[in-house]
């Protein structure tokens, strides 16, 4: 029995789960919210489906958790459960204030390009004293092979990548030889091929422009449910994947004139997840800002980030003796 469900307030009148063998489709009942939901007792792990808003094409799940052909492909279903963990007495690595992260883009990082030819590396990275291995953004992007920062399924770790198997091997073994595992998430825009968010709700708003694209919609009309989107997202990396933190991609390209802020939002849910799974979490944000208030607690005014990351950082040049 799988559940299926899906948050398409875009439907005016129906949405469809659409099933393999000759496009069978299936109505979905309408719940509150803009939620649909069907279940089916036939469907279970590894099953491909996709969603047809108003007799529209079929579209990947917006939360997809596997997207094998790509992008523009059937969805599928993930039993995470079945993942056979050995990382039970792994509690977190050292403490980022005497971190070394050494950062990875999986598709350059071994002539494979996947998450288990990286396992490989994980001796080099121990001989060189890393504690914390920072992958770039392995959510789902257009074509095999990329920066990530264009991705558009942001819960479907990438496929030519080895997809959610691969990175759970990966992380379990970086664990099992003493290092962290950081992953890099883009939650201030989305790529434009694939993008799909735009046909189910409220994803974007014009509100707001960035450099790459639609600003995500953490302050407009229906805006609730696209901040529990991308809470559930980051949390899933974190408790699924076991990874040890995540990094926010450019921020400061991040617009939320709410009450709170949706890093604080961030901040609150991780530090509950921290604590519910008895293993150290946390969060860094990259800003070009220098803005303190990333990394200040809620309680004096701040986000309440882990840790700050910035290009722009550098040592104070060395001053003359007659200075």
């Amino acid at each position: 029995m799988t559940t299926f469900s899906v948050w398409a307030p875009k439907a005016a009148e129906r949405v469809d789960l659409v099933l393999p063998g000759e496009g069978r489709r299936m109505a979905m009942r309408l719940g509150s919210g803009g939620w649909w939901a069907l279940d089916v007792p036939e469907a279970g792990p590894g099953t491909d489906y996709r969603f047809s808003l108003d007799g529209g094409p079929a579209l990947p799940d917006p939360r997809s958790q596997s997207q094998p052909e790509g992008v523009h492909g059937p969805s599928r279903v993930v039993d995470h459960g079945a993942f056979e963990w050995t990382d039970d007495l792994w509690r977190g690595a050292a403490p980022l204030s005497g971190a070394l992260v050494y950062e990875a883009h999986i598709g350059t990082f071994t002539p494979e390009g996947t998450f288990e030819a990286a396992i490989s590396r994980l001796p080099h990275l121990v001989a060189l004293g890393v504690t914390h291995l920072e992958l770039m953004p392995v959510a789902e992007f257009p074509g095999t092979r990329g920066w990530g920062y264009d991705g558009v399924d942001l819960f479907a770790p990438h496929h030519a990548y080895g997809g959610p198997d691969g990175l759970k091997r990966l992380v379990d073994a970086a664990h099992g030889a003493g290092i962290g595992v950081i992953i890099d998430v883009v939650y201030n825009h989305l790529g434009p091929d694939g993008n799909y968010l735009g046909a189910y709700g409220p994803y974007f708003t014009s509100r707001y422009n960035t450099p790459w694209g639609e600003a995500i919609n953490y302050d407009d009309a229906g805006s609730d449910e696209v901040r529990d989107f991308v809470g559930d997202n980051a949390c899933l990396w974190l408790e699924e994947y076991h990874a040890d933190g995540l990094r926010l991609d450019a921020v400061h390209a991040i617009f939320d004139t709410s009450a709170v802020h949706i890093l604080e939002d961030l901040a609150r849910r991780v530090a509950t997840l921290q604590a519910r799974l008895g293993r150290r979490k946390f969060l860094i944000a990259e800003s070009d800002l220098n803005d303190p208030k990333l990394v200040r607690s809620p309680e004096a005014g701040g986000y309440g980030m882990d840790a700050a990351w910035s290009d722009d950082f550098s040592p104070r040049p060395p001053q003359r003796p007659d200075r």
